[in-house]
């Protein structure tokens, strides 16, 4: 079951950790690193209807 409440430790950390890692990247590159990190996130998630039910939720 996906989770829908808020579940970072330190999000306002994590979401700064996000926009730095993009710093000085071309646009291309900023796209190839964010489809490297989901798939990362992806793996430790794990589930194959989490994962399902994260698309879902992030295309609305």
């Amino acid at each position: 079951m996906m989770k829908t409440e808020l579940n970072l430790q330190d999000a306002d950390g994590f979401y700064e950790q996000l926009l730095n890692m993009h710093e000085g990247l071309s646009s291309e590159q900023s796209e190839q690193l964010n489809m490297r990190l989901i798939l990362l996130l992806a793996n430790q998630v794990g589930n194959a209807a989490v994962l399902k039910d994260c698309i879902e939720s992030a295309k609305n």
